[in-house]
């Protein structure tokens, strides 16, 4: 039933995206019109506005589906739909302007092109997002719901049922669990260990899961040839949640070795040659950009600390960054002027006697950061990235935090992942280390952009930095 209902769906949302790229685009047209009465711009007959229609709906509707916009909605989050309308709006603008440039037809209105995609964009968001919203009231009353049998009792199967209770929109529902080793009856946030393995093909027949998800344990591995064959046999979507889910990433890099699949521990796209050549343009242009943006800002925080404070106006600090190899990290100067020993003795405190006066407000909005514009440009940091730590803190956090030296895979950054979502200052490193590990697993130019995006709106003002 789930499946049709799916089906019927994706159909459905079909049919809503069409009317809005259709609606999108008249009003653009309209208003291309309105403004061509008064002279502003000329116009095609309209005509040949209402021909291109016929070959722009279907073509961003294959855009959408490239761009992964018919998925199920249960698990993508507004933001991953919200990002994904954007890059099917924004290929499919750009090819309209190369189909153009190459048709030279010169007389097309660029001004409606324009106009058209932030319309469309916005208009699909909301659509969606209306969607969104009717899916989630319907599963949370109990229809639409996908029913899942879980085979085996582990952590992989208590993280998946914590999940589902406590995401109830998502409209999963767990008919029980089937273990050999936990005794029947057994209760998990009211799920219920209804037998062993070998009833799984009983059970089958009396009962049509949607889904079965395999979540042994992984002293139980042995078993899973003849449970998959079990599930595969009765036709029903089975999926496979490891026990060992610290271990791998959350995008695991596979290989064909001649039919023999191989799973990559860690996957950096990073260590592409392409992507990093790609992500070291992007610094440098974003680095010259922000110097000359930010150089009024900069030329006024240098004459305050120097009218205000005897020292240095750059303070230099050894920070551990890609491969391990320490680098002078660039920070305007916000303390009084201190020994090496002083320095190392830890992080700032609130109301730290060391902080100067400006060293408060250009600490507070993040402005002594700014020379590290110039480490990105001699490429010890990217604009984006994991924050670099001193060395003492390195030693101490790679033997208490699994997977902390994953994060010096990549460049260090001037912002990042864990910074945009709270995590910077005075709060949790295991917090921050597991979102950089996001970041570097799942590194894509759009998430740069977007980290950089979130970061000139909440990303300045830290109320962790003293």
């Amino acid at each position: 039933m789930i499946k049709d209902n799916q089906k019927y769906f994706n159909r459905i949302q079909v049919v809503l995206d069409g009317i809005v790229i259709i609606v999108s685009y008249l009003i653009a047209w309209y208003g291309m019109m309105v403004a061509a009465d008064r002279g502003e711009i000329g116009v095609l007959p309209a005509e040949i506005y209402m021909m291109a229609l016929l070959f722009i709906v279907p073509f961003f509707l294959l855009l959408y589906y490239a761009c992964n916009l018919y998925t199920p909605k249960r698990v993508q989050g507004r933001r991953l739909e919200g990002s994904n309308i954007v890059k099917a709006n924004a290929l499919g603008g750009l090819s309209f302007m190369a189909v153009l440039y190459l048709l030279h037809q010169g007389d097309v209105s660029r001004w409606l092109v324009g106009v058209f995609l932030i319309l469309n964009v916005t208009l699909t968001f909301i659509e969606r997002n209306i969607v969104r919203l009717v899916l989630r009231n319907i599963r949370r009353i109990g229809l639409n719901q996908k029913h899942v049998l879980l085979v085996g009792y582990s952590r992989a199967a208590e993280e998946y049922i914590d999940r589902i209770v406590q995401n109830p929109q998502w409209g999963y529902k767990v008919m029980g669990i089937l273990d050999d080793n936990v005794a029947p009856g057994t209760l998990y946030r009211n799920i219920e260990v209804l037998g062993f393995t070998e009833s799984l093909s009983y059970i089958l027949e009396g009962n049509h899961p949607d889904e079965i998800a395999i979540t042994l344990g992984l002293n139980e591995y042995n078993k899973l040839e003849r449970i998959v064959a079990m599930c595969e046999k009765s036709g029903v979507h089975t999926k496979f949640i490891p026990d060992y889910s610290k271990i791998i990433p959350t995008k695991p890099y596979t290989e064909d070795l001649l039919g023999l699949p191989v799973i990559n521990i860690r996957h950096v796209p990073l260590s592409n040659t392409f992507n990093m050549f790609v992500k070291r343009v992007m610094d440098i242009a974003g680095g010259l950009v922000c110097i000359v943006l930010f150089s009024p800002i900069m030329l006024v925080t240098a004459i305050l600390i120097k009218l205000t404070s005897k020292g240095p106006l750059i303070f230099k600090q050894e920070r551990v960054g890609l491969n391990n190899v320490p680098f002078q990290m660039y920070k305007f100067r916000s303390m009084e002027v201190q020994t090496a020993k002083e320095e190392s003795k830890g992080w700032t405190v609130k109301n730290d006697p060391r902080v100067t006066r400006v060293g408060k407000v250009i600490r507070k909005t993040s402005i002594d950061e700014l020379p590290q514009l110039f480490n990105v440009l001699k490429g010890d940091m990217s604009l984006v990235g994991p924050r670099p730590e001193r060395p003492q803190f390195v030693e101490k956090f790679r033997e208490e935090i699994p997977r902390y030296m994953v994060k010096h895979q990549v460049r260090p950054g001037m912002t990042g992942w864990a910074q945009v979502n709270g995590y910077r200052g005075n709060t949790s490193i295991k917090k921050r280390i597991d979102y950089d590990l996001y970041y570097i697993e799942n590194w894509t130019v759009g998430l740069d952009i977007k980290i950089l995006f979130l970061t000139v709106f909440k990303g300045f003002v830290n109320k962790n930095a003293y």
